[in-house]
């Protein structure tokens, strides 16, 4: 196993911010991206660079949707208030969000040490980086979707949340499957890809206080091996690089171009499959 450089987190903090927005699947590149390098995903080093890069590209997405996430914040307060008498749609859209929350936390929790071994899988990834190219290029030839969020029900967002239940399997992208899902249901594009991200914000807060846990635990001599430096350069690297595709995204989902990055996951996929087969 090789220590963690500072071109090496430079990579890895790229391929998170990237591939954390856009519809590739980071998870995916990651495990690849790690096994090329030789990084044990399960290291102290690792472990403290996964939790602080998730964090920074959780920035990213506070920076991208901080006006609507004020919008959104002002209409829940003033719903609150006793002598509102409308209906309250900022409070539904919460509870929307909190049930679609739910099956990622269920099945990260149960199937955790299943999880953590399909990083090791390449056949799995390669696949599974096929399969989101496919959902990619489904949701483009829906027709143009026109529900809002009176209509979007609570059915229809507890699906949404169980893709984004099933993209805990490397290869299978967040934003992907929880947008094309929306658009196939009927959301708008320009909610799809806000309430993809509404409902990412918890997921990624609790996963990361999941395994932050781990670094709590960590003893002071694990502690002082840390690589601090790259540590801090990746997290970095991935805010900036997440900020750029976090807005490429959001402008791909409005203009209808989504379904383009099927045939980069595609790509990726068979280069997995014919990598893992040569070798």
């Amino acid at each position: 196993m090789n220590e963690l450089t500072y071109l090496q987190a430079i990579i890895l903090g790229l391929v998170q911010g990237i591939a954390e927005f856009l519809p590739i699947s980071s998870s995916g590149h990651l495990a690849v991206v790690q096994q090329f390098m030789d990084l044990e995903s399960d290291s102290q080093s690792m472990l403290v660079f996964n939790v602080s890069t998730h964090v920074g590209t959780l920035v990213a997405v506070a920076l991208v949707f901080f006006g609507s996430s004020r919008l959104f914040l002002r209409r829940l307060f003033k719903e609150t208030s006793s002598d509102y008498s409308g209906r309250r749609h900022a409070w539904s859209l919460l509870g929307k969000g909190i049930l679609a929350t739910i099956p990622v936390g269920v099945v990260g929790l149960a199937f955790q040490d299943k999880v953590e071994a399909a990083f090791g899988n390449p056949l799995g990834i390669g696949i599974a980086l096929m399969t989101t190219g496919t959902l990619l290029f489904i949701s483009g030839k829906v027709p143009k979707p026109n529900r809002g969020w009176k209509q979007f029900g609570v059915g229809r967002a507890v699906l949404v949340g169980l893709a984004q239940a099933v993209a805990i399997l490397p290869g299978i992208s967040r934003s992907g499957s929880t947008i094309s899902v929306a658009l196939m249901l009927g959301l708008r594009r320009r909610w799809a890809g806000e309430f993809s991200f509404f409902i990412f914000a918890p997921a990624i807060c609790g996963a990361s206080l999941i395994k932050a846990k781990d670094v709590l635990d960590m003893s002071p001599e694990q502690f002082s091996t840390l690589q601090v430096g790259p540590i801090v350069v990746g997290t970095i690297v991935s805010l900036c690089s997440g900020y750029v595709a976090l807005r490429v995204l959001v402008s791909a989902v409005r203009r209808a171009k989504l379904h383009h990055f099927c045939y980069y996951c595609w790509l990726a996929g068979l280069v997995v499959l014919v990598t893992l087969r040569s070798s």
